[in-house]
């Protein structure tokens, strides 16, 4: 994670060309629009919009760097609880790195774990792309993963361990009440 400061936002690409779907825009569900914003900012997201359409309604979108997705948080955008979002990944080139550049700005990071069967503390000892995490939450409780991604092609093999992401999410919240 880093500190993005161009005027470029995830909105500012070419249309989608024909047969492409492209997930451009999140709905995060938080109880305090002003304490989620300054989380997202304090984290080096770049901060796109906050506006007010209507009323009831504020939209503040923040674009994580690099992302070609960015998030909203607001009032008036989703019936879900603040919360609820869970287990959304941001891939990473070095998550010792991006861990570091979170806990520096005083957020809580879990300790590195990684997929065998489930999920194990540290590592992937076989420093496998795809396979090992980081967890943070935002102030509602949100949960973000951290994922390892040094290069984008897969071995089949690589996945026979995975079960299903209800499992991945089960184990990271025990990790993150240890």
């Amino acid at each position: 994670m880093s500190t993005d400061t161009s005027t470029e936002s995830a909105a500012g690409s070419a249309p989608p060309k024909p047969g492409e779907v492209r997930l451009e825009v999140v709905a995060v569900p938080v109880s305090d629009v002003d304490r989620a914003k300054a989380f997202y900012e304090k984290i080096g997201w770049r901060l796109d919009i906050d506006i007010e359409p209507g009323p009831g309604v504020r939209i503040v979108q923040f674009t994580p760097p690099g992302s070609g997705c960015s998030i909203a948080i607001g009032t008036g955008l989703t019936q879900s609880e603040p919360g609820s979002f869970q287990g959304s990944e941001l891939a990473v080139l070095d998550i010792n790195a991006a861990r570091e550049d979170l806990m520096a700005r005083g957020v809580e990071v879990s300790d590195l774990y990684h997929l065998d069967g489930g999920p194990v503390p540290g590592p992937d000892p076989e420093g496998r792309s795809y396979m090992t995490f980081a967890s943070f939450k935002d102030p509602d409780g949100n949960t973000w993963q951290l994922q390892e991604i040094t290069e984008r092609k897969l071995k089949p093999e690589e996945f026979k361990t995975v079960r299903t992401v209800g499992d991945v999410l089960d184990r990271v919240n025990a990790i993150l009440a240890e």
